[in-house]
């Protein structure tokens, strides 16, 4: 009998040649036919091109890579504008509220129909979105900059994402998403309205809380400042979670009932105020004790740090007492009360 001989003709796999009989070698099944060749080790042809265009499109398209924050170019971005608005959707929201109260001796809410599910489902879809822009892009900064941390300074990409260096401008990928995150929270400021109507207990702290968070991300683009790009990622992927979880049980899809006893925006709650915690200590450790210069934008960090103190006491208002509780698909000690994020 011969030894085993391996041949190969031509672009043909090699094959195995054992006597007078010849088998293919063994290799993996090509999952996706095509013209393109399989290669058992790497993905698939269409996954990789998936992956580039969502790179592309989150995180290398010209429109991201050269974002700048300027208020004389985009929406929403002048100081008068911000003070304007706020002003406006404070005012509003209370007096709507106390004509609601005055005009309706019971706390009777008025039907808003499939309006709230489907800002939940737009919420969860924008919020989703900005997630993956801001992670991707982040990881695209941190490769395309990380040469320029050498020898000059002892950044890191992990501080790099707690404290931005001092000049930090207003620029570039991850900017760009937080400028989509500031704007999104005109949309998220629907949820003020939506307590109102719906004649919530404590709607005119949540109205409070929402104009906190419109300025809050104004103060991040306007002064650079740092921690942001874990702040944006770990409140998208709480909203994305939780507005998800809203739109379930509001659109009643199946097993929502049963649903309505997970404490999903509880859990969002806490785990988001634990995130800003942790940053707001890693943003002062690193500006006083690890890195030169101190951390970019640390005025403004002041300013939201009270801002943050001011959203706790929101938070522990509506779930601190019974009867004031969730978000319309969390346990409530009261069927009548919601607490919209």
């Amino acid at each position: 009998m011969e030894g085993l001989k391996l041949k190969k003709e031509g672009n043909q796999p090699p094959v195995m040649a054992l006597g007078l009989y010849i088998y293919p070698s063994p290799s993996p099944p090509n999952p996706f036919p095509s013209s393109t060749p399989y290669n058992g080790n790497k993905p698939p042809p269409q996954l990789l091109f998936l992956m580039g265009a969502t790179a592309y499109w989150l995180a290398e398209h010209p429109a991201i890579v050269g974002f700048r924050w300027s208020p004389t170019h985009l929406w929403f971005s002048t100081w008068a504008f911000l003070l304007g608005f706020l002003a406006s959707y404070v005012a509003l929201c209370l007096a709507f509220d106390a004509f609601l109260g005055a005009a309706l001796r019971r706390r009777k809410a008025l039907p808003l129909g499939p309006v709230p599910a489907a800002h939940a489902l737009l919420m969860a879809a924008v919020s989703a979105a900005i997630f993956a822009g801001t992670l991707l892009s982040a990881v695209a900064e941190i490769r395309d900059t990380r040469w320029s941390w050498l020898g000059r300074s002892r950044t890191t990409p992990f501080r790099w994402l707690l404290c931005f260096p001092p000049g930090t401008r207003s620029s570039g990928r991850v900017f760009f998403w937080s400028y989509a995150y500031y704007l999104s929270r005109y949309l998220h400021a629907a949820r003020g309205v939506f307590a109102v109507l719906r004649r919530r207990r404590g709607a005119a702290a949540r109205v409070f809380a929402h104009a906190a968070s419109i300025a809050m991300a104004f103060l991040w683009l306007e002064f650079s400042q740092s921690f942001q790009v874990l702040a944006i990622l770990a409140s998208t992927l709480a909203h994305a979670v939780a507005f998800g979880f809203r739109f379930w049980v509001g659109a009643g899809l199946p097993a929502a009932r049963a649903a309505r006893a997970a404490p999903v925006a509880l859990a969002c709650h806490l785990a988001l105020l634990g995130c800003n915690l942790a940053c707001h200590v890693g943003v002062v450790w690193m500006h006083f004790s690890v890195v030169g210069g101190g951390c970019s934008g640390i005025g403004a960090w002041v300013f939201n740090t009270l801002l943050n103190g001011a959203l706790l006491w929101v938070f522990l208002h509506c779930y601190g007492k019974r009867g004031v509780c969730d978000d319309g698909g969390s346990a409530r000690a009261d069927s009548t009360d919601k607490k919209e994020l």
